[in-house]
């Protein structure tokens, strides 16, 4: 066994997150572990390790295993979506990468497509091998599967890391291509044993189940390869409806029985898509979560206050909702009288940073309302504005006092985080098409 150069990048919040770098360029390519993660022995699997060695014939390779996996720090919880691109783009940072081109497998995809979204100017390129948008049914989504699929696989967990568990494995991969080998099987046993133990395997199949990209994908103006088997028709119909929401995505169907050398032979495809000499797409858009707040019953108050006091209050406001945006993140883009417009590059820290604005003020005496939604925006003359922002500021109107509110798709990104809701129900936003469901903060 080859011993490989295993470094840590340490978070904020003080988790450790384990990378390696392997060849020389002249291109920096990141491969997203799916479910199996730790970048030591995914080197020892057979069906893996030609593949890596592949992709570093291309260009510099970066691994790294997610918070609660492998090498990682394994007591922390299981991160959500927005955590994974935030140690991602750790890793990217502690290693000096300015662009990147963005690589994995199906679930894997999920924080690769929200960075290229809110980050284009960092992602050379996308490459998603059996892209999904959501892995639950939906009557809008007929490739998920149902809630009794779930159960099924949370009760299969139980026997993670152990030899039936390969089998187990084995047995679902007949349909991608054939039974895997013994060998094979026996490594899908050890290597799940060396990612997690099952109550991590089964949370993190349960973030996945809640989680919904799709208004993502819309947003993912970079180059995009997207791959499938021949073999498997309901995912290449996936792959095609997957495309059709990402606005720059090339898709490519694969031979029906993917052996081990016929992968790794695919880097020559993605090598002549990243094409190294390609100048960079010039984007006006980007993924970004807006947080809207503003005081409640303002102008009762200026009145009952005058005019020098309510001065004071405002100012005091002022520095609460400042200190709460430094400290989760946030981008002040606008303050309005009483209100405020920030801006984050993940969904959960916008809610944490609502949550404590509005615990804060109470202690100046007064109660904001707060509205979270996370959508394409546009770059205009530097400021994020759009359709989304306006959305954003709908739903913050629709609050209550001391209340905050998300829309969908805020929700369908937070799975994981910690943070509950309970549906506030469907409504009309002023000069927004159709009716939107919006949801209320409850922890």
């Amino acid at each position: 066994m080859e011993i490989r150069d295993t470094r840590y990048a340490r978070a904020p919040d003080g988790a450790y997150i384990a990378y390696q770098v392997t060849g020389d360029g002249p291109i920096d390519i990141v491969w997203g572990f799916d479910f199996f993660g730790n970048v030591d022995i995914r080197w020892e699997d057979p069906s893996t390790s030609q593949w890596l060695k592949a992709l570093s014939g291309i260009g510099r390779l970066i691994l790294h295993d997610r918070r609660g996996t492998g090498l990682s720090s394994r007591n922390v919880p299981v991160p959500d979506l927005e955590t994974r691109v935030s140690d991602l783009r750790l890793v990217l940072d502690t290693i000096g990468v300015e662009r990147v081109v963005l690589a994995g497998f199906s679930e894997s995809g999920g924080p690769n497509a929200m960075l290229a979204a809110s980050d284009p100017d960092r992602v050379h390129a996308l490459i998603w091998f059996a892209p999904t948008g959501r892995v639950a049914w939906s009557p809008d989504y007929p490739w998920g599967v149902g809630p009794d699929y779930l159960a099924k696989d949370l009760a299969s967990l139980e026997l993670w890391g152990t030899a039936e568990y390969g089998q187990a494995f084995s047995e679902g991969e007949a349909v991608v291509g054939g039974h895997l080998s013994d060998d094979e099987t026996a490594f899908r046993a050890i290597a799940s044993r060396h990612t997690a133990t099952p109550d991590v395997a089964r949370e993190l199949s349960r973030v996945w189940w809640e989680t919904d990209i799709r208004e993502v994908l819309r947003s993912v103006n970079v180059p995009s390869l997207l791959l499938t088997w021949d073999g498997v028709p309901n995912d290449v119909e996936e792959m095609g409806y997957v495309a059709s929401l990402m606005p720059n995505a090339t898709t490519h169907i694969l031979g029906a029985e993917p052996s081990v050398e016929e992968f790794a032979g695919h880097a020559d495809l993605i090598a002549r898509f990243v094409g190294v000499d390609r100048a960079p797409v010039e984007l006006d858009t980007i993924l970004s979560t807006v947080l809207f707040t503003d005081i409640v019953g303002s102008t009762e108050k200026q009145a009952s206050l005058g005019d020098h006091a309510w001065k004071e209050l405002v100012e005091r406001h002022h520095a609460v909702i400042r200190a709460s945006l430094e400290r989760w993140k946030g981008v002040e883009n606008d303050t309005a009288g009483d209100g405020f417009y920030a801006t984050f590059d993940g969904p959960a820290r916008a809610i944490r940073c609502a949550q404590e604005a509005q615990a804060n003020v109470r202690d100046v005496g007064i109660e904001i309302r707060a509205g979270v939604h996370t959508g394409e925006c546009e770059v205009i003359d530097g400021k994020i504005g759009g359709l989304s922002v306006s959305i954003g500021a709908r739903v913050a109107s629709k609050a209550g006092p001391s209340e905050v509110l998300i829309s969908q798709t805020v929700k369908d990104l937070v799975a994981g985080s910690g943070l509950s809701f309970e549906d506030a129900g469907e409504h009309e936003l002023k000069g927004v098409p159709d009716r939107w469901r919006l949801y209320r903060v409850v922890s």
